[in-house]
């Protein structure tokens, strides 16, 4: 396993999705040679003695791999909505959440 501490690259946009005690971080950052990738981030809460602790798990997608990614991910959330779960009402989860996390503080990047 690759140790890249310190060599994160300049952000450029950020975006958090909340999703219980998961949440997703979706950032595009530069390379030395400005050329641009993305990386996603899942943390999930994890309750450890008397205090939280997060575990975190991040992919690194670069612009070569974009519309193949975003095919594939489409293409499976749509076997899961349109085969497998043809019934259900995934309306319910398009609003945002209304009320924020107590726990937000600890979920920021620096």
């Amino acid at each position: 396993m690759e140790d890249n501490r310190g060599n994160d690259r300049e952000e450029i946009f950020s975006r958090r999705v909340k999703a219980g005690k998961r949440t997703y971080f979706f950032d595009v950052k530069s390379t030395k040679s400005n050329d641009y990738y993305l990386t996603i981030t899942e943390s999930k809460r994890r309750m450890r003695d008397d205090s939280f602790s997060f575990e975190k798990h991040k992919i690194f997608l670069y612009k070569e791999d974009f519309s193949k990614f975003l095919e594939a991910l489409q293409d499976a959330v749509d076997h899961v909505k349109n085969d497998l779960m043809a019934d259900f009402d995934f309306s319910q989860f398009e609003r945002e959440e209304e009320s924020e996390n107590e726990f937000d503080d600890e979920l920021r990047w620096e």
